[in-house]
This record gives structure tokens, C-alpha cells and sequence, in this order.
């Protein structure tokens, strides 16, 4: 979902940086959680896993440019649920700022946009997670429907904070709404393929419960 440089452009991307700092003011509450349940070693290793796992699905895994952005195996939702809400914000932010230091400089103007369209979503997945998910099931046991509604809610929240961009960039008039209703069906593939690579994490992470490797991931992958 790399949105394209120009799409926000001049004065309009002061209030990318406010949403992206209200994003960081959010992810430090998370943070702060995070390490009041485990440790900061956890954390840190967490977070390092999702920066890479990040930078693997934007830099090497297939990406197709669609109009006004590109569509990506983000795959979000599998690492909220194999690492948590805080480490895969900051490995989501971490992940998409070394691509851009590094491999693709002409997306740093729009860093803000971009990180603002990955960890919105991310909350909004979060939330929806502490509603659907039974209290007494551990992210191991989730069932496809579960599933579905956690990568379709992350999903969703890219899109449409795609479309937000563009709209408010670009204005509103039919090759706008064009652009958004294209690069919205493009996305759909990925809703097809996230539910199943989450499941598929899952099982494999299932299998690795009683040993040391099971240590690696968020408790609430194993614990309700």
C-alpha cells in the first residue's frame, strides 16, 4: 500500500505527521503495556522479528503498482497475532522506513502517509480482536471465521485509509473514485490469501508451544 509520492503533497501532508503522531503516541501506550506483561527483551526481540518480516513483504515479496498505490502481502494481521499489537506497530514503522531509507528513497515523503495507513488498522484489528476473540481462547485456537474478520478488518482499514488520501489530496471527482474502486479490487486478492497464511502460521506455531521457540512469540498466542 505504498501510496504514490504526489498523491499528498505540499501543505496537505502536515496533517499526515498529526496522524502519525497521534499513531506513535498510541503505540508508546501499547508499548508500555506490552512490557508491563513480559519484558523488554521480549519486546525488542518481537519487534525486530516484525521490522523484518516488514521489510520482506514490501521489498521482496510480489508487489503490483494499482494507480495511486501499490498492493502488498502485508500480512498484518498475521504478525498481531504471532507477536502483538506494540511490536508489530513498531516493526510495521521500522520494517517500512529502512525500505525507504535504503531501497526506496522517493517514498519518504509520504512516510507518514503510509505509516499512518499500516498502524491505524493495526488498532483497529487489535480492538476487534478483544471483542470476537473469546476470553478463554488462545490465538492458537482461533477459528477461520475469527480469522477471516481480523485480516478482513485490517484490510479494510488499509483501503479505506487509502482512499481517505486520495480523496483529500487529490479531491473528489470521478477518476478519483475510479482510482479508489480499482485499486480496492486489486486488494481483494490479498483478503484471500491473509486468512489462510494466518491459519498456516497458526498450526505452525502450534506445533511449537512446548518448546523453546514457543518462547520467541506473544503470550497471548499460547494463553487466554
Amino acid at each position: 500500500m505504498h501510496i504514490e509520492p504526489g498523491v499528498v503533497d505540499g501543505a496537505k501532508l502536515a496533517f499526515a505527521a498529526v496522524t502519525a503522531a497521534g499513531a506513535a503516541g498510541y503505540t508508546a501506550k501499547l508499548t508500555a503495556q506490552d512490557i508491563a506483561r513480559s519484558t523488554l527483551v521480549s519486546l525488542a526481540a518481537r519487534t525486530l522479528m516484525a521490522a523484518v518480516a516488514t521489510f520482506v513483504f514490501f521489498e521482496v515479496l510480489p508487489h503490483f503498482p494499482v494507480g495511486v498505490s501499490e498492493v502488498h502481502f502485508i500480512l498484518g494481521s498475521t504478525l498481531f497475532l504471532l507477536l502483538g499489537a506494540a511490536p508489530t506497530a513498531l516493526g510495521l514503522a521500522l520494517g517500512l522506513l529502512v525500505q525507504g531509507l535504503f531501497f526506496a528513497p522517493s517514498d519518504l515523503p509520504m512516510y507518514f502517509v503510509n505509516v499512518t495507513t499500516l498502524l491505524v488498522p493495526l488498532f483497529a484489528t487489535a480492538a476487534l480482536a478483544r471483542r470476537v476473540v473469546p476470553e478463554g481462547t488462545a490465538y492458537v485456537d482461533l477459528r477461520y471465521a475469527d480469522v477471516l474478520k481480523l485480516s478482513g478488518a485490517f484490510q479494510a482499514g488499509v483501503v479505506a485509509w487509502v482512499a481517505f488520501w486520495v480523496f483529500y489530496g487529490q479531491g473528489v471527482s470521478a477518476e478519483t473514485f475510479g482510482a479508489v474502486l480499482t485499486f480496492g479490487g486489486a486488494y481483494m486478492m490479498v483478503l484471500l490469501i491473509e486468512p489462510l497464511a494466518d491459519l498456516a502460521a497458526l498450526a505452525a506455531a502450534k506445533s511449537l508451544r512446548d518448546t523453546g521457540l514457543g518462547r520467541l512469540f506473544a503470550a497471548r498466542l499460547y494463553t487466554a
